[in-house]
């Protein structure tokens, strides 16, 4: 790998790692309201990344047009505030770790979707380092007691961790990744209140107790606002496929930091399928390839990314 693409993957695999830390987070919110909470989340994170959208933010959102702006609408509802939804309601009637064996499968979907809109075929090494991913991730949570409604609102998270990235694609060289952040959690946070509203009326917004209050603001602080941004600085420099790849560290985040709560626990099954994981990131991202010697065709980087924004 070369610097950028060592920079890129490392941002990913730290957002990765924050996201997973965030779903041990939300086994302290099971009694606030849906909404509420992602209203606080994305509302709060908006207000910290105001500052921090860079000069020139106005003007850039004014270049956008109707159907960039429909994209990000898209892209908060369907990647953030609807894969949220989705994982709750999964939850409802399944094991958590039903609906994430399902987001585990985002690098397989990524791997081959992005190449297809670009018009060419999947790469095999990234193809292959998915699935790769996508076994250990099933290894580190196992699957669950389920039903129709389980697997169909898990299946919705998997639609929603695959709308964040691709999604993102044609709205991440005009705005750059803080912008983006900015603009998606502003969104999401709107769409959130009207949500509540029309679910939860008038109590769609009580105060949080203290341990809901921390847990809120680790998801907006670390979560949203240093997750968000990484993610989508390591995209910028990897490409939504191989940054894709790296969504195999959040259950293993998850199972890490799960019995720190006491929600869970990590034994043999957990490190055997994080170790698949990290050997399925490393094959796929190119670490093993780039590291004998081997660099990136030059103008590779961000050819998918490009052919997409024309969609």
């Amino acid at each position: 790998m070369n610097a950028t693409t060592t920079r890129g993957a490392l941002l990913a695999a730290l957002a990765c790692v924050l996201v997973g830390g965030s779903f041990t987070a939300n086994s302290l919110l099971g009694h606030y309201p849906y909404a509420g909470g992602q209203f606080l989340r994305y509302g709060l994170a908006f207000l910290l990344l105001v500052p921090l959208a860079g000069p020139g933010a106005a003007t850039r959102l004014r270049t956008l047009g109707a159907a960039r702006w429909l994209r990000l609408a898209l892209l908060a509802a369907v990647g953030m505030v609807g894969f949220n939804l989705a994982v709750l309601a999964a939850e409802r009637t399944a094991e958590p770790a039903v609906p994430g064996v399902f987001v585990g499968c985002a690098p397989v979907v990524v791997a081959v979707v992005v190449p297809l809109l670009a018009g060419r075929r999947p790469q095999r090494a990234v193809l292959y380092g998915a699935l790769t991913v996508a076994v250990g991730a099933f290894a580190v949570q196992g699957w669950g007691r389920t039903d129709g409604a389980g697997i169909a609102f898990s299946v919705g998270a998997l639609v929603g961790e695959v709308g964040f990235a691709v999604l993102a694609v044609p709205v991440l060289r005009p705005l750059g990744p803080r912008l983006l952040s900015t603009v998606v959690c502003g969104i999401a946070a709107a769409e959130s209140a009207v949500a509540g509203v029309l679910a939860d009326g008038t109590g769609w917004l009580p105060r949080p107790d203290a341990v809901e209050a921390g847990a809120l603001l680790w998801q907006a602080v670390v979560v949203t606002v240093v997750g968000f941004v990484c993610w989508y600085m390591g995209m910028q420099r990897i490409g939504a496929e191989r940054a894709t790849l790296f969504s195999g560290l959040i259950p293993v985040a998850a199972a890490g930091t799960a019995p720190l709560v006491g929600t869970g626990s990590y034994g043999a099954a957990q490190a055997v399928g994080s170790a698949l994981v990290f050997a399925g990131v490393a094959a796929g991202s190119g670490a093993l390839t780039f590291g004998r010697g081997r660099r990136p065709a030059a103008g590779a980087r961000g050819a998918p990314e490009r052919a997409l924004e024309k969609l």
